[in-house]
């Protein structure tokens, strides 16, 4: 399997008694129910996958998520990204909210929404907030690997913004292809950067090197 260079790995940390999801970790394995019919985890490895969680149905600013996802599904599709929604509520809630969405404002929703009641996945993501009975507003990219490479949590007040989400995906695949790294603000076309050596030997090699600014810090195109 392709093995992607500048993986960062963090120390795992529990959410009470759970060990939850960490980036670098196997994104965990789980047969679940969606609004598209059953779906267990691991048959979308091969996949990149963007595994986003809202806190409620019926609820503003994820109608206006979920709308805003809708309407980038194709451009998602052909990063060869798989959608999938989730929240704690109930499969029948999410079928009229997705109804709702399509008859009020002609946005059908194309990706699966994980009805997570029992809470199986959200305990996993540390995605449950016990205190307000809701989800948290999360978001993961996941490789083909099945590995956890992004991971972050926005507030309930607070909108995703979709252009960033996309642009990561891209720069994910950038380094997938590549093993480049990518500089701040990196966008499609720009260069990347190479790691920087090892040895006291390679970084003099290194900064007589074509597009090194300093020993440790080099651009390159893909």
């Amino acid at each position: 399997m392709h093995k992607s260079t500048h993986l960062l790995v963090i120390p795992r940390f529990r959410y009470g008694d759970l060990m939850a999801v960490y980036l670098g970790m196997k994104a965990p394995d789980f047969t679940v129910n969606t609004t598209k019919g059953p779906m267990t985890f691991s048959d979308l490895k091969g996949k990149w996958v963007l595994l986003f969680s809202h806190p409620a149905d019926f609820t503003p600013v994820c109608t206006t998520e979920f709308m805003g996802f809708a309407e980038r599904y194709d451009e998602f599709r052909k990063l060869g990204v798989e959608l999938i929604g989730l929240s704690v509520d109930s499969i029948y809630s999410h079928i009229a909210w997705l109804k709702d969405i399509k008859e009020k404002y002609g946005v059908e929703i194309p990706f699966p929404v994980i009805a997570d009641i029992e809470k199986e996945v959200a305990d996993a993501y540390n995605l449950y907030d016990p205190k307000s009975g809701v989800t948290v507003r999360g978001v993961f990219i996941i490789d083909p690997n099945q590995t956890v490479r992004w991971m972050i949590y926005y507030p309930a007040e607070i909108g995703r913004n979709i252009n960033e989400i996309i642009r990561v995906i891209k720069a994910f695949q950038f380094n997938w292809d590549s093993k480049l790294a990518t500089p701040v603000n990196w966008e499609p076309g720009d260069k990347g950067i190479v790691g920087a050596p090892n040895t006291f030997e390679a970084a003099l090699v290194r900064e007589k090197e074509e597009g090194a600014e300093r020993w440790y810090l080099k651009r390159a195109k893909a």
